[in-house]
């Protein structure tokens, strides 16, 4: 008999470049399953600690809430030393190719897509504008919302550099996330677990500041 479905969280450093410049910076990555499968949620920075960290479980796919350098730079690496598929939204190709040219995602992330993993659903929420093909990927059965850098902990992802767009942000916010049950918990690509209820004050602010 397996364990029950766990999150286990790991944080890796490495570095952001985006529009010439880059920045030191510390990624979530979460890893949801129970003792035998697995799938990773943004492969940050260090295949070899990621890969230690699903140990011997059946990972069954990486998937990438965007496109990122830093949320993916090490994905190819974890594709080739466990043998799973790389998942994307292909609104992120472009960003993609900037970080691996010659290495395609696997496979695509569609809005309302589900994910399977020990018995559990991650429903694929598409929510751009941090990024064109940012996802979240809400698990009801954990209470749980995995929201890559779309939100974190204090108010919305950033919105100033390529490919990112306030308005968009702001709309996937109030239409996608601030839906959720209050209690959900929110774990982030940076930074602290909060929750759609303690962000729901900040967001009504920066909702009425972006329309």
């Amino acid at each position: 008999m397996s364990a029950a479905v766990r999150v286990d969280h790991l944080t890796t450093s490495g570095t952001f470049s985006l529009d010439g410049g880059t920045w030191d910076v510390d990624n979530n990555v979460w890893i949801v399953g129970d003792d035998t499968e697995a799938i990773v949620i943004d492969a940050a920075h260090d295949a070899e600690a990621i890969a230690a960290a699903v140990g011997d479980r059946r990972l069954l796919a990486i998937v990438s809430t965007h496109a990122h350098n830093d949320h993916i730079d090490a994905a190819p690496a974890l594709a080739e030393a466990t043998g799973a598929p790389i998942l994307l939204h292909p609104d992120d190709l472009p960003l993609w190719r900037q970080t691996h040219p010659d290495r395609a995602p696997d496979g695509e992330l569609t809005d309302g897509q589900v994910l399977t993993v020990a018995g559990t659903e991650l429903t694929v929420l598409h929510t751009p504008g941090h990024a064109p093909g940012a996802v979240c990927l809400h698990a009801p059965a954990l209470t749980t919302v995995f929201t890559g850098d779309t939100l974190f902990a204090g108010g919305p992802g950033a919105t100033g550099r390529s490919f990112s767009s306030f308005p968009t942000i702001i709309d996937s916010l109030r239409d996608r996330l601030l839906t959720l049950p209050p209690d959900t918990v929110v774990r982030t690509g940076h930074g602290d677990t909060t929750t759609i209820g303690d962000e729901a004050p900040h967001l009504a602010e920066w909702i009425e500041r972006g329309h």
